[in-house]
């Protein structure tokens, strides 16, 4: 039932989503502005739900260089709903949150992570999920040449666990 979307005045599928709240990225000036210099290459608006710790090191940096993209939408952080329905509705998610990546992979979006690694490697197995650390290089690529692959299986089960528990159980 998010309005988000429409409150926002943006399309499914007309949007990137990103989210930068690890202290890797965020505590390391470098690192952060290789990414906001890859958002700024990208022609795609991009909703930035921002951390509190990240808005801190943004202002920090403000200053010192411009590398806010045109397109870039930051926001207040956002309920679990809302940011499940603008997970769902992404063209293509940029992160370095470990639980997003996981859910892009439910919802059918793809994920481009900002990270070197990840505990979620069976969706990089996948092809949906694509490790890119900080380069911008390597981040521009993964977004503008990703191919979705052809099958999307079902790693995670097939949402009916409950159903079976409770099958069992009775």
């Amino acid at each position: 039932n998010s309005t988000l979307l429409k409150d926002m005045d943006i399309s499914p599928n007309g949007y990137f989503l990103a989210t930068v709240p690890r202290p890797a990225n965020t505590d390391n000036p470098e690192n952060l502005i290789a990414i906001f210099e890859a958002f700024r290459k990208l022609d795609t608006t991009i909703i930035f739900p921002v951390h509190p710790r990240t808005r801190g090191k943004i202002a920090d940096l403000i200053e010192n260089i411009e590398f806010f993209a045109p397109k870039l939408k930051l926001i207040e952080p956002i309920g679990y709903l809302d940011m499940l329905s603008l997970t769902k509705n992404a063209k293509t998610i940029l992160t370095d949150s470990g639980g997003l990546q996981k859910e892009a992979y439910w919802l059918e979006a793809p994920c481009v992570t900002l990270r070197e690694e990840t505990e979620w490697v069976e969706t990089v197995d996948a092809g949906w999920n694509t490790l890119v650390g900080t380069s911008k290089k390597k981040i521009l690529s993964a977004v503008n040449d990703w191919i979705m692959p052809k099958e999307r299986p079902s790693i995670y089960g097939d949402g009916h666990a409950a159903e079976k528990i409770a099958h069992t159980l009775k």
